[in-house]
């Protein structure tokens, strides 16, 4: 069995407390920038590490890549290391019409519509966010004037099983699925959170989520055109890392 770091590769000691976890590996060297004195300590893979510090407390940026098996192990890894809180951050696809490309959308709980999970808990158990970290990422968007929305997202296991289900033999699940989600009120679909939840759940840590919205693919549908895609991620990172502070005071002010 390869050792709890053999993936990330990060040495020992090297990991921070807080973890912020974007997909993308392009993304890390921009949220490092907004970590005190960060530096790269590992690249391997989809996985690449920044470390540095907020308010004295060591943090680190570590990319996931896509889905919910690398992002498992990310966690997994980090972990070993000595990380006690997730914050992710990536992009998302508005699925309530009331969310609107640029917004920012904070997870509460995710729809297990993945596999990774499966490993940890039963489908039974919720994929829920941490309650002061879901709490700090909206009290951080609040401060930055941000428009956002907090409730359930949907984590699916298939980029092209949303945006084509047509094409797949069991389109009448996926097409039916969605739907319900409308139905539900289900704010946007992207595909690592519940992986996150429920992994952190069972390693007895703390995680959340926030996403900057790409488009509503419904809102497109209905008519609505004068809503350009938005791939800008600065105002999530900015929430991210604001959440992160506020959670170092607070974590402080609980010890006394």
């Amino acid at each position: 069995m390869p050792d709890l770091n053999y993936h990330i590769a990060c040495p020992p000691g090297s990991v921070g407390g807080y973890c912020i976890l974007p997909g993308d590996p392009g993304r890390v060297e921009h949220i490092a920038r907004f970590i005190d004195g960060a530096e790269k300590v590992a690249s391997n893979r989809e996985y690449i590490s920044y470390t540095g510090t907020l308010l004295g407390e060591r943090v680190t940026v570590c990319s996931t890549g896509i889905g919910g098996p690398s992002t498992a192990i990310a966690v997994e890894e980090l972990h070993s290391l000595g990380a006690h809180t997730f914050i992710r951050i990536g992009t998302s696809g508005g699925i309530n019409m009331k969310v609107r490309s640029g917004n920012l959308v904070i997870a509460s709980a995710a729809i297990r519509q993945e596999g990774t999970a499966l490993h940890y808990a039963p489908i039974e158990y919720p994929a829920s966010a941490s309650f002061d970290v879901t709490r700090a990422l909206a009290d951080a968007a609040a401060s930055l004037g941000a428009e956002y929305h907090v409730g359930v997202v949907q984590a699916k296991d298939s980029f092209y099983g949303q945006h084509s289900p047509e094409k797949s033999p069991v389109s009448y699940e996926l097409l039916a699925k969605w739907e319900s989600w409308k139905r539900l009120g289900v704010l946007a679909s992207e595909m690592e959170s519940a992986t996150l939840f429920v992994a952190a759940s069972a390693l007895g840590v703390r995680a959340g989520s926030v996403f900057n919205v790409v488009w509503n693919q419904e809102r497109k549908a209905a008519g609505i055109t004068d809503e350009p895609d938005c791939m800008d991620t600065t105002l999530a990172i900015r929430c991210s890392v604001e959440a992160v502070k506020l959670l170092i005071e607070r974590d402080r002010a609980a010890r006394g």
